[in-house]
């Protein structure tokens, strides 16, 4: 590699300065069991008929034996269990509800409105505002199917002399009055569909009552569902390895990824550029890779469905180094940015280059594209910003406050944000509909940066050797440290990668690949294999084992999982700079 002389592109080189959705049932118990007085069940002891509030089950003693009955009940009838249920409730003696809430879900699925309103006082209820709220919506309900009816004056009588006395939602009760005007029209606007009950259905009824009085009097439907997706989450956000789709989640054991569901195996070499590889990016479809070289070419790679990268096509005419290579929003277009010449737009199907964008006097040093694929940026070495329309018409072009040429630039994905290397240490949040400006200021120099896929976070990559990832919602702020690579010299880029973006990669001069957990900042693996310094790293937006590494070395590694390891079987190697079977191509 050894020491760059002037002439090294500026890219290359940092600078050096510094429906019954409740599951009610009007039957509680089982009768007319024909339960078998031999069965198994009566072989057991049972339950007493009343079982006591503070009895806990579990090794810790922190479950209430009866929420935890209740909770299941509730879950198998919301499964359609109905005899199920009923029985767990007869044989454990533990009721899903008491007498007066039963017959008060059963009054409001009958729709007997009157009823439920006295019933619901009777509940003992202590907060008066929700049995307000409940009292206003069964009434609500009561004068919608009155008014469907066409019973206008009971309608209106409900609607002064029961709803207006709450002294609650007065809007509602003014949009219920004028509906009186014109029943049928009002009726047709609330009806989903013809033949159905409107959104104010009864049992639309029943799941805003869930919501409104406490989760002891009615237990919310999937309760049950809701303790287990979170104690899966919670096991799933705690693994620092975790590298799966949430299908892959099981209830039968605890989660706990390991190592080897991170790429660290060599699986392919892709030999065909003839010297440094300084750029690469998956497509955002993961069909493609996209790589670009000191050697003035910029190569398409296509990835097959199992997993094996072939070069596609070779994009030939820049007559200097091929700095960039950025993907169009649908795939379906390259740009590549020469080093201090000019940008290129490519065809991916073809490989053939469409258009060619320049302005006189200056060149580009960076690139991007807009975010509908209709225009491209671009950083000048006149330290301006240009933007083209795709058939090179000029739409904009300024220069700002701007003391560097712009290395790094790139736009939200909302088209809103224009991010940008403004000084040596500082990043600007250009916002293009409120024209101001937002910084993200550093005590070093930076290098790189890279957006998240959600346009929430910004990793900064900076001269003394560390990354800093920020948050740039509102005010930016730094989340999290990554330190571990080296860095003296030369431009380094680092990226996202994972499930749900969980991990950060970079490239290094000490020809590794370092990969670390973005929330805790520990250096969870290096990967070794690469004879020159790592410029650029690429994760597979798809496939989240799939990670692709560029380098001095003139090679593309790509890394999967180690297979071999993970099923702890002896390892076969095939050849001495990997750890694994390694496939090469040279575009042969």
């Amino acid at each position: 590699m050894g020491v760059v002389e002037d002439t090294e592109p500026p890219l290359k080189r940092a600078k050096r300065l510094t429906d019954e959705p409740n599951g009610f049932s009007a039957n509680s118990s089982v009768r007319g069991s024909s339960v078998n007085n031999n069965s198994l069940g009566d072989l057991m002891a049972r339950p007493l008929t009343s079982q006591g509030d503070d009895e806990t089950i579990g090794s810790k003693g922190v479950i209430k034996k009866s929420e935890f009955i209740r909770i299941i009940t509730r879950a198998l009838y919301s499964l359609g269990y109905d005899k199920t249920g009923a029985m767990l409730e007869e044989e454990s003696g533990i009721s899903l509800h008491n007498s007066t809430i039963k017959l008060f879900l059963q009054q409001v699925t009958d729709g007997k409105w009157d009823q439920s309103v006295k019933t619901l006082h009777r509940i003992g209820l202590p907060d008066e505002k929700a049995v307000k709220s409940a009292s206003f919506l069964l009434l609500e309900q009561k004068f919608l199917e009155l008014l469907k009816v066409e019973n206008i004056a009971d309608a209106l009588g409900t609607l002064r002399n029961e709803m207006a006395p709450l002294r609650i939602n007065t809007k509602r009760v003014h949009e219920l009055a004028s509906s009186l005007i014109s029943p049928s029209s009002f009726i047709s606007h609330t009806t989903s569909t013809p033949g159905k009950e409107s959104v104010n259905s009864r049992s639309k009824v029943l799941e805003e009552l869930q919501n409104l009085l406490p989760a002891s009097v009615i237990i919310p439907e999937k309760r049950l569902e809701y303790l287990v997706e979170n104690s899966l989450h919670i096991q799933r956000d705690s693994c620092v390895f975790h590298n799966t789709l949430d299908s892959d989640l099981s209830l039968y054991s605890d989660h706990q990824c390991g190592k080897h569901q991170i790429p660290s195996q060599t699986l392919q070499i892709l030999e065909s550029h003839t010297d440094e590889v300084w750029f690469l990016q998956f497509s955002h479809n993961g069909k493609y890779l996209a790589s670009s070289s000191k050697d003035q070419t910029a190569i398409i790679w296509e990835i097959s469905l199992d997993g094996h990268i072939s070069l596609k096509h070779t994009l030939v005419g820049h007559q200097k180094p091929v700095i960039a290579i950025l993907w169009s929003p649908d795939d379906r277009q390259v740009l590549t940015c020469g080093a201090e010449e000019v940008i290129r737009r490519w065809d991916v199907d073809s490989g053939d280059c469409v258009h060619m964008y320049e302005k006189g006097g200056i060149s580009p040093i960076s690139c991007g594209w807009y975010p509908d694929g209709q225009g491209i940026i671009a950083g000048m070495t006149d330290r301006s910003i240009c933007m083209w329309d795709l058939d090179g018409r000029e739409l904009e072009c300024w220069k700002g406050q701007r003391t560097q040429k712009v290395s790094d630039i790139a736009m939200t994905d909302d088209g809103k944000w224009l991010v940008s290397v403004c000084k040596d240490s500082v990043i600007s949040l250009f916002d293009r509909e409120a024209t101001v400006e937002r910084l993200i200021e550093e005590e070093e120099m930076i290098t790189s940066f890279s957006l998240s896929n959600d346009n929430k976070y910004i990793l900064v990559n900076l001269l003394n050797q560390e990354i800093h990832l920020w948050n740039i919602e509102g005010d930016p702020k730094i989340v999290s440290r990554y330190k571990g690579h080296k860095r003296s010299r030369f431009i380094i880029r680092s990226c996202f990668g994972g499930y749900k973006q969980a991990f950060v990669a970079s490239g290094s001069e000490d020809s590794q690949v370092y990969i670390w957990h973005r929330s805790t900042g520990k250096l969870i693996v290096e990967l070794p294999g690469h004879a020159g310094a790592v410029n650029c790293v690429s994760w597979s937006p798809t496939n989240l084992h799939m990670l692709a590494s560029a380098s001095d070395d003139g090679t593309i590694r790509i890394w999967g999982l180690d297979r071999i390891n993970q099923q702890n079987q002896k390892k076969h190697v095939q050849g001495s700079s990997s750890n694994g079977v390694i496939h090469r191509c040279n575009g042969n």
